[in-house]
This record gives C-alpha cells, structure tokens and sequence, in this order.
C-alpha cells in the first residue's frame, strides 16, 4: 500500500507538472496567434488603403499613379485583384465589390493564427486532461493513505470485530483506490 501510494502521488505531480506546460505552450501559441492576426488585419488594411488608392487614381485617369499603386499591392491582394480585374468590374455590375470579395483573395498570416489559435486549444485541451487525471490520482493517493491509517487504527482495537470492522473498511478503501488508479492509468 505505502509503494502504490508514493507511486500514486508521483504520478498526481507528474501530470500536473504536465498540464502545466500544456497550459504554457497553449499561451504560447494563442499569443503568436494574437501577432499573426494583427498581421493580417494590418495587411488586410494595406490592401484596402492601397485598392482605394488605385480606385481613386483609375477613376481620375492618373494612369502613372494607377501603375505606382498597383506595383505596392501585396502579391496576395494581386492575385485576387488581377482575378477581379478579369471580371470587367468597371463595366460589369454583376462583378463583385472588389479583390477582397474575389476566392482568390488570401492572407497567409489569418491562416497561420488560425492554425495557431487551433493547436493552442489542442495544447490547452490536453493541459485539462492531464489536470483531470491528475486529480484522480490525488484521489487515490488520499484513499491509500487512508488505507494505511486504518489498517494502522486496527492494530489499537483488542476486540476481534472492531479490527475486522475496521480493516474491512481498508480493504473497501484500498479495492476503490486500486481500480481508480487502473482505470485512469489503463
């Protein structure tokens, strides 16, 4: 009883030693993920500063401007405006609003916060596992140490029944204690 009790507890630190780096790699990650969304909404606001830009320089006839503009775009935004320019957006009302409204329309930065803010709450998911499992084990390890006060309690009572009775309840509690630690270890 004593050697599965220091192995319960051993294993109650271990995992909650566990879950606490899951839990730092899960803040880890949501922050990197927190830096590449604001990338992307700075660029996503690049992208419509510059399309403006070039709106209001097309509009104008400023060809020299329209041209400057369009060498700054993002080669993302390009993809997708060279995709809108094909849909004759000047002449054609069924065309969409703009670049940003095109599929083709990408930013690699909200995808990687995306897949950033995914393994974040994969990493913390499994912090609250590890915390759960840990908890078991801290059950158990308490039930052991019951086990042994009790079976050290018997040894006090000179009447046969009580130390039965009372030994009895140590086995109950060493039997629960057991299956806990099989069924979480297991």
């Amino acid at each position: 009883v004593a050697v599965i009790t220091a192995w319960s507890g051993y294993q109650a630190a271990l995992l909650n030693t566990d879950s606490a780096v899951s839990y730092g790699t899960a803040q880890a990650l949501r922050s990197r993920s927190q830096s590449a969304s604001t990338l992307a909404g700075q660029e996503m606001l690049y992208d419509a500063t510059t399309f403006s830009t070039w709106l209001l320089a097309d509009q104008s006839g400023n060809q020299e401007l329209t041209q400057f503009v369009e060498r700054r775009f993002r080669p993302e935004f390009k993809v997708a405006f060279d995709a809108w320019m094909a849909t004759d957006p000047l002449h054609n009302p069924a065309a969409p609003p703009g670049p940003a409204a095109m599929p083709e329309y990408h930013n690699a930065n909200l995808d990687k916060a995306s897949e950033l803010d995914r393994s974040a709450a994969v990493a913390f998911d499994r912090g609250n596992h590890q915390r759960d499992v840990s908890d078991e084990y801290v059950r158990a390890t308490v039930l052991l140490a019951v086990v042994l006060f009790l079976t050290a309690l018997s040894q006090r009572f000179d009447v046969l029944a009580v130390r039965v009775g009372i030994l009895g309840l140590a086995v109950a509690a060493f039997a629960f204690s057991t299956y806990t630690i099989a069924m979480v270890h297991g």
